[in-house]
């Protein structure tokens, strides 16, 4: 049964009966942007290069490493991003994910406290623009979704409009145990390393 968060939930990671969660997914889906030709008539497809990106902290909220398209997996493995993809769905949505980044809660170092997870437009398309684009957090693997914790629908959330990089959510221990703030917001920032300031000064 799927939990449908609002922004702002927090949730412990703890399924229906009892056991905890091992293994959570994020994964993005996107399209790529149609520009019409004149008179309606032969219209382009226009690559969009969106970057999902997960930063580490201690319980100090010092930053310990970022997971990106130029830096695939943490130093503990606990954390792999699928690789980067440069265009979105450029023939209509394919119902898949463009970009997953997995984690492993049982081989993450003990050190880390707070896992974020944020969204960056790599060339500064604007969420707004974009036909479609889709985040959902997940317990399973890329190829299969056991329970949704999170989704959110970028392209068509007006306060995403005119925004280039947003916070998705953040895992957070809490008296030894995980939990997850559904957190869905946009921020002005502009590049990866300036979402993960924001995320260190208000989100932690």
């Amino acid at each position: 049964m799927a939990i449908n968060l609002q922004k702002g939930q927090r949730i412990s990671l703890e399924k229906t009966n009892g056991a905890k969660l091992q293994n959570i997914c994020v994964g993005i889906n996107w399209g790529a942007i149609e520009k019409k030709g004149f008179f309606g008539f032969g219209g382009t497809k226009e690559a969009v290069d969106l970057d999902a990106s997960c930063a580490l902290f201690d319980e100090n909220k010092a930053l310990k490493e970022v997971v990106y398209f130029g830096n695939l997996k943490s130093k503990d493995q606990s954390v792999r991003h699928s690789g980067d993809d440069l265009t979105g769905d450029m023939d209509g949505d394919d119902g898949l994910d463009n970009e997953v980044i997995t984690l492993d809660f049982s081989t993450l170092n003990p050190a880390v406290k707070h896992v974020a997870f944020v969204l960056n437009s790599f060339r500064g398309q604007d969420f707004g623009t974009i036909p479609f684009a889709s985040i959902r957090i997940y317990e399973g693997t890329p190829k299969r979704v056991n329970e949704v914790f999170a989704k959110y629908d970028i392209a068509n959330g007006s306060g995403f409009a005119g925004h280039v990089s947003m916070v998705m959510g953040i895992f957070y221990q809490k008296n030894g145990e995980w939990k997850f703030n559904a957190i869905g917001e946009p921020t002005k920032d502009k590049k990866l390393e300036e979402t993960v300031n924001t995320v260190m000064k208000n989100f932690l």
